[in-house]
This record gives C-alpha cells, structure tokens and sequence, in this order.
C-alpha cells in the first residue's frame, strides 16, 4: 500500500465519520434533547433574574429601614 492509497482511505474515513455525525445531529430521535439543551439556558436566565430580584427588593428594604431612622434624628 503507498502513500497515496493510505491518504485516499483516511480521506473516506473522515468523510465516512462527517457523514455518520450529521446523520445522528439531524435524527428524529436527538430532536427533543437537543430542544431541551438549547432551552435550558433560557431556564437557567430566569432563576438568576428572579435571585437578583429577591437580592435587590432585600437591599431597597434594608435602604428604607436605614433612612427611616435618619429622618427621626
């Protein structure tokens, strides 16, 4: 086997392997979990926008109660 064979196999291969990932990337199967991954994101955005909000309304709280007892100085 020469050079050029060996090159010309690997080539397949490589095709071989691209062809196989696409196939499996594009099954019906795969749809539903790679739906899941793709919104899971979005999910993840929402918990952290409602930890921030519980932070802040915690924080303008805290600043009402501290300027409160100003004022009555």
């Amino acid at each position: 086997m020469d050079y050029g064979t060996l090159r010309g196999l690997v080539a397949l291969l490589i095709l071989a392997l691209f062809i196989i990932i696409v196939l499996w990337s594009y099954s019906k199967k795969r749809k539903s979990s790679f739906d899941e991954v793709a919104l899971s994101i979005f999910e993840e955005d929402l918990s952290l926008k409602k930890k921030t909000a519980q932070k802040n309304k915690a924080r303008h709280l805290d600043t009402d109660s501290k300027q409160g007892t100003n004022n009555n100085v």
